[in-house]
Parts: C-alpha cells; structure tokens; sequence
C-alpha cells in the first residue's frame, strides 16, 4: 500500500520505541550502578548483556528527536504556526504536566521506591508527599517536555529564517553530513541541565532542528538510501568501540554522555536508521499499522508495567532472575496497551493523559 505519508517515519518510530521498552527493562535491572531503579537482580559480578543499554541509549531518543523535527516541517507546510502550537500544547504538554496530577503521580509512587524521596515522603503533609510522586511521575515523560520546548523555540526560528536555511538543507551532500558530525558534538556540550541529565537541550535540539532543516528533504532522504550500507557499518562500528570502551562506566551522565565517540555513534546510527527505514521500511500492513497506531500508549505506559513487575516480584527475589527479566518484558506491553485501549476511550482522561482530542 502506498500513501503520501512517510510510512517509513511511523515504522522507524514504533521499532525505536519497541527498543525503549526493552532498554528500560535492562535498565531497571542494571548492574553498573545507575540510580533510581531496582537495580542487579542476579548473583552476577558482572551483567555482560547489560551492554545492550550502551549500545542503544546513544541514538534512540537522538533518532526519535529527529524524527519530530522532520514531521514538525510536514505538519507546518499545510498548517499555520498558531496551529502547530495549539497541536503541541495539547500532544506534549498536556499530558507532560495535567497528565501527571491526573495519572502519572501513580508512576511517580513506584518511582519513589527506588530514590531517597521515599524517606523524605514520611516526614512531610500528605499534599507534600503527593506533589513528590507528582514531580517522580515525569519518568519519561521528559522527552515530550523537552519535544515540547523545542517545538515553541522552532516558531520564532522560523519567522527569522523565513526557508533560507530550509532550502540551503536540500542541498546537504555527504560531505556536510560528515562535517555535521562536529556539530553534533558541540551541540552536546551546551544547555545541559545539571542533575538531571536526560534535558539536553543541546544535544536533542541538534537532531530537532536538523530534522525540521535537513531529513524532510527528499533529496537528503534519497542520498541516504544509496549510502545505507557504508553508514550501517560505520554506526556499528562506533557502537562497538563505545561498547568496549565505556562498559560499565555511567553511560547516562557526564563525562560519557558528551564524549565525541557518544555523539559520533548516536549521529550516525540516527543516519544508518533513517536510511535503512527510507530504503526497506516505506510501506504498511495491518501489523505495522497497529503497531504504529499504539506506540504513543506504549510510549506514555510501557514504565508502569515494568514498574509493577520490578517493585512487587524481583524486589522481592520470588521468581528467577531470567523469568523476572520476561515477566517484566511482558508486563510492559500489557500494561501499556490494556491502560491506553481504556484510557484513550474516557472523556478527559483521553486528553489530560495522552493528549487525544475529546471525541465530538
């Protein structure tokens, strides 16, 4: 089936999320240390297979920042930018502050399992303490903030360069794409939120805006479907070396997360996935068209399932750490789909939580 939407952008979306989820259940269970989570559930010195965690986190919420940008200039060529706004006010932030007092503060519970808030929780009012899951429930939901905020700043950018940058971006050869490299690398360094090191607004305002400037050419698009193979194996190859090197180091923070092999792999993996997905991904079926309708609710849910699973069975050692690490799997799925099928069928909840319009 062929359609003038960009099949290959819906499918590269769900595939990408579907990785999200897997990397969240290794990273529930990870044994380099990172905070916040349940953490080693084996008798493992060593989780080798953690190394999966290395090996995606580089790239996939660069690919999936990237993939906004692209589809940001799709909607703003037959939409004005009041409507742009209005759009992703309502998909974004919604859901990303209103979402977290009507929902997510339940996320933010079992988030607070695994901090010193739950400690802090026992000394404060009631409200307090509701406001602290409120504020724990963000989870992952920071990409749709950050998304958000770049969305805003994308409206002004646009007024000043009124298409002359947009149209310099079709022109975009190998060769710029290879000298974009660096300027991913200095983006990396900038506008770092400290503490909390998943805003980086610098990093994914990179892949934002060339996104909007340069992949919603058809042009670059084209180029890179005839360099998939040598950018497949060049993103390997940076993944292996990152892999290799970095292993157990904290992969999430500074100083690995703005090292110029982070930022060189997560640029051309991006570019191997949007060239592969323009190449062999550009068409649909009943099975990808599920699977791209339901991967917002994946989104959005997937952690509650793996929270359930993770706070009441490997917490408390009462199954296999291999069966745990299924179960988890499973239950993420589950949970994601089986909360978006109801919730995205109740007035308001429907919007507060997901950002889908009331039905009329």
């Amino acid at each position: 089936m062929k359609t003038d939407r960009k099949l290959y952008l819906d499918n590269i979306k769900w595939i990408t999320v579907v990785i999200v989820v897997i990397y969240h259940v290794f990273y529930m269970y990870n044994a380099e240390g990172i905070a916040g989570v349940v953490g080693n559930i084996t008798n493992l010195d060593v989780q080798y297979y953690d190394i999966f965690q290395y090996f995606v986190y580089p790239w996939f919420m660069f690919l999936l920042v990237t993939i906004s940008g692209m589809n940001s200039r799709f909607y703003l060529q037959n939409h004005t930018d009041k409507e742009f706004i209005k759009s992703r006010t309502r998909k974004l932030l919604v859901p990303s502050t209103i979402g977290l007092f009507v929902f997510q503060w339940i996320q933010g519970y079992y988030n607070t399992r695994s901090s010193d808030a739950v400690n802090m929780m026992k000394t404060v009012p009631v409200f307090v303490a509701f406001l602290i899951m409120v504020a724990s429930g963000i989870g992952v939901l920071w990409y749709i903030q950050l998304l958000w905020v770049l969305s805003i700043v994308l409206v002004p950018i646009r007024k000043i360069e009124k298409d002359r940058l947009w149209n310099l971006g079709a022109k975009t050869g190998v060769i710029v794409l290879l000298i974009l490299t660096v300027v991913v690398f200095g983006a990396a360094q900038i506008l770092n939120t400290p503490i909390i090191c998943v805003y980086r607004f610098g990093y994914y305002g990179a892949g934002f805006l060339l996104g909007y400037f340069v992949f919603s050419h058809d042009e670059v698009i084209e180029l890179l479907k005839k360099w998939f193979v040598p950018l497949l194996i060049i993103a390997i190859g940076l993944g292996v070396a990152f892999c290799i090197l970095y292993f157990p180091e904290n992969y999430a923070d500074a100083p690995v997360n703005r090292y110029i092999l982070f930022t060189s792999y997560g640029w051309f993996a991006t570019l191997a996935f949007l060239s592969g997905g323009a190449r062999y991904l550009d068409y649909t079926n009943t099975f990808l068209s599920w699977m791209s309708s339901h991967s917002w609710g994946l989104y959005i849910f997937h952690y509650l399932g793996i929270s359930l699973v993770a706070h009441y069975i490997a917490r408390n050692g009462l199954l296999p750490a291999w069966i745990t690490y299924i179960l988890t799997l499973v239950s993420a799925f589950a949970v994601a789909y089986a909360l978006y099928a109801i919730i995205s069928r109740i007035p308001f909840f429907r919007w507060a939580v997901l950002g889908i319009k009331g039905k009329k």
